[in-house]
């Protein structure tokens, strides 16, 4: 072979595949060109080498030399098709992940704040020897209201102030609503056992109240009850101020006014002072003798006392929370401050 010929292929050969490089920015796309043109089996390169043994001795320096040169040119080019197909990789898929970085911290979930609170009051009340008792959420008028001396006619059982289940009574002719206060759930403890008793109940309650920034539909409260014989009034009073010194803090006052529930008597609404003023927290008072008689226990020996806290004001005046609506938003940037 002449030189000549030897040098045309070569330069034939490099403006072929510089030319195809040019335009390449798709990785693979450029590995198919590199295996045509240097690839060590197959390559066009590789072919024409193979013809530097037909030169004459002569013509082989200045034939290798013009090889190498096309060579390199051709290498150059892949290596600039190399890095424009890298940066295009960048762009569309943003920068390569640093493995020296530390990592990303991922995002926990964690327990919502009522829950929180029921845990807390749970461990409170616990400490002042209250065991933890609980009961349904769908209950008959006996638990909810009968046992716990509500007449016939009282306002508390009227329709538009409960959650009757249609369903329930027309599948089994049995009247049931979803409680309307966790008081059924004593009436349940005290039919079961004797005394003494000393026990918390906290769950969700229902009543048909619009939503605003007070009251909400559903909401939880914290039943406690206490029976023996000698319960007094007074033990109420030392109850709920230790209760509320360990949950609200030493500077927290307690004081009774006097109110009417149909279950209690005397009847008492609570309030604790708090950030200076009076905040209205829930109802106590002793047990009813009716409700006693209802559960089958003697008024004449054992005398007890009840009281049912709002678990979402306490919750609401522990965390400076201004609307009861928020606790139920499921908005994660309000609860990831708990």
């Amino acid at each position: 072979m002449e030189l000549n010929e030897f040098v045309h292929q070569l330069d034939e050969l490099e403006k072929q595949a510089v030319g195809e490089l040019s335009g390449i920015q798709d990785a693979t796309a450029l590995e198919e060109i590199r295996i045509k043109y240097l690839g060590a089996k197959s390559g066009q390169f590789k072919n024409v080498q193979k013809s530097m043994g037909a030169l004459a001795a002569t013509d082989r320096p200045a034939g290798g030399k013009r090889f190498n040169e096309v060579k390199n040119a051709i290498q150059a080019a892949f290596d600039e098709a190399q890095n424009r197909a890298s940066q295009q990789a960048t762009k569309s898929t943003g920068p390569l992940a640093d493995p020296t970085l530390p990592g990303a911290r991922i995002r926990l979930g964690h327990v919502h704040p009522i829950t929180q609170t029921i845990e807390h009051l749970k461990e409170i009340m616990g400490r002042l020897g209250f065991s933890v008792t609980e009961g349904p959420e769908v209950e008959d008028p006996w638990h909810n209201f009968v046992a716990l001396n509500i007449p016939d006619d009282h306002p508390a059982r009227d329709p538009l102030d409960n959650f009757y289940l249609k369903t329930a009574e027309k599948n089994s002719g049995a009247t049931r609503l979803l409680r309307s206060q966790t008081s059924t759930v004593q009436i349940r403890v005290m039919e079961s056992r004797q005394p003494p008793v000393r026990i918390i109940s906290l769950g969700r309650v229902y009543r048909p109240d619009e939503a605003d920034a007070t009251h909400f539909p559903m909401f939880h409260q914290m039943e406690g009850l206490w029976v023996d014989r000698g319960v007094t009034m007074a033990q109420l009073k030392s109850v709920l101020r230790l209760f509320a010194t360990s949950y609200l803090g030493g500077d927290v006052n307690i004081r009774f006014r006097p109110s009417f529930f149909p279950f209690t008597e005397p009847s008492v609404e609570v309030d604790f002072w708090w950030s200076g003023r009076w905040i209205e927290f829930g109802g106590a008072g002793m047990v009813d003798p009716n409700v006693l008689n209802a559960v089958g226990y003697d008024p004449e020996v054992y005398t007890g006392f009840a009281f049912g806290l709002g678990v979402e004001r306490l919750c609401m005046r522990r965390h400076q929370v201004t609307d009861i609506r928020d606790l139920y938003r499921n908005d994660v940037r309000f609860l990831r401050q708990f």
